[in-house]
């Protein structure tokens, strides 16, 4: 997850750091996917058969078995997963991308913007502006792109974005970064009567836009960093503010399982990279049924990327609690899906 936003959601990299897509062979979850998932010899083809499919199946069969001492109830089969590194690719971050989006648009909108900052420096690409400014110059910018309009307005901007948008280096789809691993475990989850949820660090309203048709997930099921509102009467609608309501990583994770859930994830998966997911991941190990956490390794410098974090400390966590590691390398056969 994120290094440098822990005072506002996804942006404090910005800058510092660096409806509908194309459909592909697996993408949301309808009955068919989860009839056929369950049926199938394989629920996991993507998955190289490595100790961990097997422990992931294990898992699901114990658990899901009637009269089985490890049993867990239909309502308390809650499973949370991480979206930027864990569901998608994060390098660049896609909330990144959508903030040059936003700042393009507004710019053709009203061109004396350029000439003003923080619009100024991410059009002549200044990244000096926001090294010098910090928190503040990188808070303003979010402020300007992110607020200040309803939410059907935010809405209309963000599948405008999700439908042209192409991933920087990959020159793909939004869609074509998403881990087709995951698709496929998302889909046996649910055909084995889990509940899934996207719990991430990024704005909850972007998620919200693509989160049923990228993952299958209702819009309803993700928990993510989220604005303050207010009703506006005349508009008859909600309007976001420039003020933090719920920053969404790190501790404030369990905080939004609690607000938006109610009670502790019994499948939990993050991923290596800025230790966002750990509070998740330990939390969901305090369930009174047996659980299972997982945190996806990017070491995969051919297929994908490669980096870790200098201080290794959610790998050192995940070895401490025995939380399982995803090797992109060994244990995924394919990472992205077919196009």
């Amino acid at each position: 997850m994120y290094k440098k936003i822990y005072i506002l959601p996804l942006f404090l990299l910005l800058l510092v750091s660096c409806k509908k897509a194309d459909t592909v062979s697996t993408t949301t979850s309808t009955a068919s996917d989860t009839t056929n998932v369950a049926k199938s010899s394989d629920p996991l083809p993507s998955w190289n058969d490595t100790p961990l499919k097997k422990e992931i199946i294990d898992y699901v069969t114990k658990v899901t078995k009637e009269g089985s001492a490890d049993f867990i109830p239909v309502e308390n089969r809650i499973a949370t997963f991480d979206n930027d590194g864990t569901l998608w690719a994060e390098k660049p971050y896609v909330q990144e991308l959508f903030a040059f989006y936003r700042v393009k648009k507004m710019v053709e909108a009203n061109p004396s913007l350029a000439q003003k900052q923080p619009f100024k420096a991410v059009v002549e690409k200044d990244k000096s502006f926001f090294e010098k400014g910090g928190d503040k110059a990188l808070i303003e910018l979010v402020a300007a792109t992110h607020t200040g309009m309803t939410e059907d307005e935010f809405e209309a901007s963000a599948k405008e974005f999700f439908a042209g948008a192409k991933y920087p280096g990959k020159n793909v789809s939004l869609k074509q970064i998403r881990y087709q691993p995951q698709l496929e475990l998302l889909n046996y989850l649910r055909a084995n009567g889990f509940k899934t949820f996207i719990v991430t660090g990024g704005t909850i309203e972007l998620v919200r836009a693509i989160s049923q048709d990228f993952y299958g997930i209702p819009k309803e099921q993700v928990v993510g960093t989220s604005f303050k509102y207010k009703f506006d009467d005349a508009k008859n609608s909600i309007v976001r503010e420039p003020a933090l309501n719920q920053f969404n990583d790190k501790e404030g994770k369990p905080v939004g399982i609690q607000l938006h859930i109610g009670q502790r994830p019994v499948f939990a998966c993050g991923n290596e990279g800025g230790a966002g997911d750990l509070a998740m991941l330990r939390y969901s190990q305090g369930s009174k049924y047996p659980s299972f956490q997982m945190i996806v390794n990017h070491n995969d410098s051919i297929r994908e990327y490669n980096y870790q974090e200098k201080d290794n400390l959610s790998l050192n966590t995940a070895a401490k609690y025995k939380y399982h590691v995803i090797s992109m390398k060994d244990d995924w056969k394919k990472i992205f899906p077919d196009q």
